[in-house]
């Protein structure tokens, strides 16, 4: 994998032809990876992903991330190689446990073993091996395998988790990690120490292992009005990932007014309790310098790839114009 490769997210709520255009304009643009997001209640991720790699040639694509409850490994397999096929190798697969799996009633009581098993079982069958495969959530009986040609057996895999236990657990099979509604240095930097010191436990090189690091991203010219937007934006989500992120310390008043207003969907009222500097730390948002800088210093905390996430600006269009003619421009 490169350094410091910057990619851009995309959330599944468009009409299925604007995706082709927008990756082809991302690429265009100079980004080295397209991503799709995979949450509940938005579409699915696989085919805005086959727009997306009808459009593009040379850009990363893939979803981050899938959940394995939802989306069983056999359904995660099959649609991860005919992505990367139709892309012609450039496709990845990320998974995570998942948000908002209460909404169906499901509550998994292994996540860590799911995931780990999630893994296994798409691996085993991409190589289309008809062995058996043991498992305690996703076994294979054997005797059979998927009934075509894969391309590319080892595609390569993405964990979204914060968890040091399903890293633990994951580490024989992933290529990166992502600490998904972060824009936190410090964070990347805790992450990238745990990959260093528990790669080679699991008889992986560090080095093999990337840390990404993606977030709510508002980029404008006018910097006061973009950082208020991302305080909405990242309203939804921050009591969920500060209670995650082990290097952010946010007064207990602070966060139990945001939980509270957030739970009653009143994320104007959510956004009120989120400063500048606790903003800075789960969302990428001002001006393009100001995202520039943000960017350059997560990087230098070890982060091997950054995810601009929706919705990327006051508008979307301007929001990826800026990321694109701007930010990539000061980065690079």
């Amino acid at each position: 994998m490169q350094p410091h490769q910057v990619s851009i997210a995309f959330q599944t709520d468009k009409a299925l032809s604007a995706y082709g255009p927008l990756a082809a304009q991302a690429e265009a643009y100079g980004f080295d990876g397209v991503t799709v997001y995979n949450d509940m209640l938005y579409q699915p991720a696989w085919l805005p992903l086959l727009e997306i790699a009808r459009a593009t040639r040379r850009v990363r694509i893939g979803p981050a991330a899938v959940n394995p409850f939802t989306c069983h490994p056999i359904n995660l397999a099959a649609n991860s190689a005919l992505i990367d096929e139709a892309s012609g190798g450039r496709a990845y697969l990320g998974l995570a446990r998942g948000g908002w799996l209460d909404f169906v009633g499901l509550h998994p009581p292994a996540p860590v073993t799911a995931l780990r098993e999630a893994f296994a079982c798409v691996r085993h069958l991409l190589h289309r091996s008809k062995e058996p495969l043991v498992g305690s959530i996703f076994p294979l009986a054997g005797g059979d395998s998927l009934r075509w040609t894969i391309e590319r057996p080892e595609i390569p895999f993405l964990l979204g988790s914060w968890g040091e236990k399903t890293l633990a657990a994951c580490l024989p099979f992933i290529s990166e990690v992502k600490i998904g509604g972060s824009a936190n240095p410090n964070a990347a930097a805790w992450m990238r120490g745990l990959i260093d010191e528990r790669a080679g436990v699991k008889g992986r090189q560090s080095s093999e292992i990337g840390v990404v690091v993606g977030a709510v991203t508002v980029v404008d010219e006018d910097a006061h009005a973009a950082r208020a937007l991302a305080r909405r934006e990242v309203a939804l989500y921050l009591p969920i990932v500060a209670a995650l992120d082990p290097t952010v310390a946010i007064e207990p008043d602070r966060l139990a007014g945001m939980q509270a207003a957030a739970s009653r969907y009143d994320f104007d009222g959510a956004a009120r309790f989120i400063s500048d500097e606790l903003l800075a730390r789960f969302a990428f948002a001002g001006s393009p310098e100001e995202v520039a800088e943000q960017t350059a210093e997560i990087f230098a905390a070890g982060a091997s790839r950054v995810e601009f996430g929706t919705p990327h600006g006051l508008t979307a269009e301007s929001g990826l114009r800026l990321l694109g003619e701007r930010v990539l421009a000061l980065l690079r």
